[in-house]
């Protein structure tokens, strides 16, 4: 797996948590599945970033995002 899908999935995975984290303290329930999914995206865009000779830039990040979405369209 490359750190591009690496970083993507990471994102992904972290940006669905805020929905369920925002559900579960409005309707007064445990929090542990959108926290799971907070550390479960978080390490993975730290594993990407660390992995990636130089890192990436938050300017990176749509390209980054350009190029795996072509990958999976080709």
């Amino acid at each position: 797996m490359s750190n591009d899908l690496v970083l993507i999935v990471g994102i992904i995975i972290a940006g669905i948590g805020i929905p369920a984290l925002i559900t579960s303290f409005s309707e007064s329930r445990s929090a542990r599945a959108s926290i799971l999914m907070f550390a479960l995206g978080g390490a993975l865009i730290a594993w990407a970033v660390i992995a990636q000779p130089g890192g990436y830039t938050i300017s990176e990040v749509p390209g980054v995002f350009a190029r795996v979405l072509a990958k999976f369209i080709r």
